[in-house]
């Protein structure tokens, strides 16, 4: 069990999840910054300005914060359509390029000449007659 979580920690994909996800998690970081700094001064400035912008006061204690709403709407669209024009787009164009043939698919890596050998030994082993006497 620990050797099968073992080569599921190594085969790579995990390594890739995880880089993906903390470019992710910067960028999203990235974004939400440009948001407060620019876009959440606008809509402030034209939604009444000062603190109070973007807000809708219910009463005393309650305020309806559709700015705040506003610029996390803004940061998802741009994060999604980052994910989708530099990530999902060129990957499914490669993917339709190598159904249609248009790209080659890469070559599988060349077998060593020891596991070859070993391979040769394994087939010529196995082809054996039996009973033809022992391999000394």
């Amino acid at each position: 069990m620990i050797k099968g979580f073992r080569d599921f920690l190594m085969r790579g994909n995990v390594v890739d999840l995880a880089v993906a996800v903390v470019i992710g998690t910067a960028f999203t970081a990235l974004v939400t910054a440009f948001t407060k700094s620019f876009i959440d001064p606008i809509i402030k400035v034209v939604m009444g300005g000062g603190v109070t912008g973007g807000t809708v006061k219910l009463d005393d204690e309650n305020r309806l914060l559709f700015g705040d709403f506003t610029n996390a709407l803004i940061t998802f669209v741009i994060t999604a359509a980052v994910v989708y024009f530099i990530f999902v787009l060129p990957l499914k164009t490669l993917n339709e390029k190598r159904q249609r043939g248009e790209v080659a698919e890469p070559e599988p890596a060349a077998i060593p000449d020891d596991v070859l050998l070993l391979q040769e030994i394994r087939d010529l082993l196995a082809n054996r007659a039996p009973g033809s006497g022992s391999i000394r």
